[in-house]
């Protein structure tokens, strides 16, 4: 989604009224989207929306970086959807330890039976996109919010870290813990199995050895190519010769491609009234502040 941001951010500085609907547009987008895959609500995504560009329409003019606009957008978007009434229902979680999220023996060995997902599973219809949704919500808000950011709105962890107050770390180990949530109850709803509380399966399996979990550990870093070289040569190794983590990291990898894939839209004929009502906002926000620069001047 950054992309639609910089687009909209150039088609602003153009100062066309035809470039203006296409800008305030990508941004609606970008918001609804962004808080359908937070709250799963369409009524919420639609609030915030409005809520959202409605706040945004004095600033655009003032952004030079569409970095900046993005962040600054994703900020109050999240702080919108942590608000509302029922993305408030759930905010209350546990922290999951690394642990509680490994592969037992029974998934792994369900994973080597099954055949190795391909690119083309990522490519959502109907029933697996309502699964993902269902997968997403599952998550615990501040995993799901990292994930959603990262993984769905493809922002990068320095900007993840900005929108959410975090530190960098704090990001990738909240990250790594969402996509192994995904891409369990993806596993769980594709299966038709309950879901399950994920402790009872690490109650029953033996300790993990201590290397294994430091590799399980540096999976999603491993995806996203941010280990260092002699942890990624060990790891190459390992994977090479280890069926049963081929097996998982593919897995894991399907669900992140499948996350990427969904982009939930709001109606195009609803969002356009929506906008009607922008565009005379904007222009009496861009009409106060060159008012308000003029009166510096003077």
């Amino acid at each position: 989604m950054r992309q639609a941001v910089e687009q909209a951010l150039q088609l602003v500085r153009e100062e066309r009224p035809e470039s203006l609907g296409e800008a305030l547009a990508l941004l609606q987008d970008t918001v609804y989207s962004f808080s359908m895959k937070v709250c799963g609500h369409p009524q919420d995504a639609e609030d915030t929306a409005q809520e959202v560009m409605l706040k945004s329409l004095p600033h655009l003019a003032k952004f030079q970086d569409p970095q900046a606009l993005a962040v600054w957008l994703y900020k109050v978007a999240r702080n919108r959807c942590v608000s509302s009434r029922r993305g408030s229902k759930n905010s209350r979680f546990r922290h999951l330890s690394l642990d509680e999220l490994m592969p037992d023996s029974r998934e792994l060995r369900e994973l080597l039976r099954s055949a190795a997902p391909s690119p083309e599973t990522a490519l959502l219809n109907s029933e697996s996109a309502e699964q993902l949704k269902q997968a997403v919500l599952a998550v615990p808000p501040p995993y799901r919010m990292v994930l959603v950011l990262h993984d769905m709105e493809e922002l990068s962890t320095a900007e993840v870290a900005k929108i959410m107050g975090l530190r960098e770390g704090t990001v990738r180990v909240r990250l790594h813990r969402a996509r192994l949530l995904v891409r369990r109850r993806l596993a769980q709803l594709a299966t038709g199995r309950p879901e399950t509380v994920p402790s009872i399966h690490a109650a029953a399996e033996p300790p993990r050895p201590v290397r294994c979990r430091q590799l399980f550990a540096a999976l999603s870093d491993y995806m996203d190519g941010v280990v260092d070289d002699a942890m990624c040569e060990e790891m190459d190794r390992h994977l090479h010769e280890c069926e049963p983590c081929q097996a998982f990291l593919s897995s894991l990898k399907n669900a992140v491609r499948q996350c990427r894939s969904y982009q939930p839209q709001l109606d195009g004929e609803h969002a356009a009234r929506l906008r009607q009502e922008l565009l005379p906002k904007y222009r009496q926000a861009l009409a106060a502040l060159a008012k308000k620069s003029a009166a510096a001047i003077n």
